[in-house]
């Protein structure tokens, strides 16, 4: 049996939680992607999903094997789109999405370059910290930061997305530094609005309470006197001096190097999380999105391109792949 067509199906299954959504949408039987699924769980010898008479669920094993298949097949789109596009030129329209904070300084400003790429490419930019409809909105991009939701998308993770707990230090001067994250409980701390999307709080690794064993992934909630429900607001406030805010790594990062904020509590820092490209299920991605998806890897794999000093590079124009 073909291995691709093996990942292809789980790929599917697991986007759409049913092997009869997934069997439909390819035009075969059920029992089909249930030998697909079979084969490849027994040629890699672990189970990749749990299936009952009502439900179907990844197994842990299956959650790690999905992003690496999903990759896999994004960049086996792409070696394809390489070799058969020739030389067509990408064109038509793009619309993208982000997050308002992280669209403003990390999309944005890579949206003109691109259109300087490929000049037959129209491109509309959605700037919302709302989850949109992709489908039902008719987007062909998503720039989302963080853990995804379970959702019938396709993930690339395009960069590693670490948060850190920041002050100036003039704050730290005045009110001492938190030394263990239940300290936090005693200072200002900087806080999006219970109507904001982070709602599980501050994410720190701690040591089990009992001693031994592997750190354990706690979330707190600090309190302060001040909160919004605008991250750039935090991020402004923060600078000003008026408390301690849990900031990623792509917002604060510059500002560290430059004197102006203090990490603090990074023996507890969380693991990172990720920074994604999300895009519908497709089995051919139109030229354009393939090259955007590309424009963004590579862009975002600069480590130059997140601390605030990168200088815009001369693009040599490229009319096919």
């Amino acid at each position: 049996m073909d291995r691709l067509t093996q990942l292809e199906s789980f790929v599917s299954i697991a986007a759409r939680g049913s092997l009869t959504a997934a069997a439909k949408a390819e035009g075969v039987a059920p029992a089909v992607m249930g030998r697909r699924i079979d084969a490849l769980e027994e040629r890699l010898g672990v189970k990749l999903l749990l299936r009952s008479t009502r439900r179907l669920t990844l197994t842990h094993e299956g959650s790690a094997f999905l992003e690496d298949c999903q990759r896999l097949l994004v960049e086996f789109a792409n070696a394809e789109a390489s070799v058969s596009a020739g030389g067509v030129k990408a064109s038509g329209h793009l619309r993208v999405t982000a997050p308002a904070g992280f669209g403003r300084r990390h999309v944005a400003p890579l949206v003109p370059r691109f259109h300087a790429l490929h000049p037959e490419v129209t491109i509309s930019l959605n700037l919302s910290d709302r989850v949109v409809d992709m489908a039902g909105e008719n987007f062909d991009c998503a720039v989302r930061v963080g853990d995804l939701p379970d959702s019938s998308l396709v993930s690339l993770r395009l960069a590693d997305n670490r948060r850190r707990c920041v002050a100036t230090p003039a704050f730290l001067r005045r009110y001492g530094t938190p030394r263990h994250p239940g300290d936090l409980q005693r200072f200002a701390c900087l806080t999006l609005s219970s109507d904001a999307s982070q709602t599980r709080g501050w994410a720190f690794r701690v040591p089990p309470a009992q001693g031994g064993g592997e750190p354990e992934v706690i979330h707190l909630k600090p309190h302060g006197p001040l909160d919004c429900t605008d991250g750039q607001v935090l991020h402004d406030w923060c600078l000003a001096g008026h408390g301690i805010a849990w900031r990623s790594m792509w917002e604060v990062e510059a500002e560290i190097e430059a004197g102006l904020l203090v990490p603090v509590l990074d023996d507890f820092a969380s693991p990172p999380n990720g920074i994604y490209a999300v895009f519908p299920q497709r089995k051919h991605l139109p030229l354009r999105v393939r090259l955007w998806l590309d424009f963004l890897k590579a862009e975002y794999g600069r480590p130059e391109f997140w601390s605030g000093t990168i200088v815009a590079r001369p693009h040599r124009k490229e009319t096919s792949r």
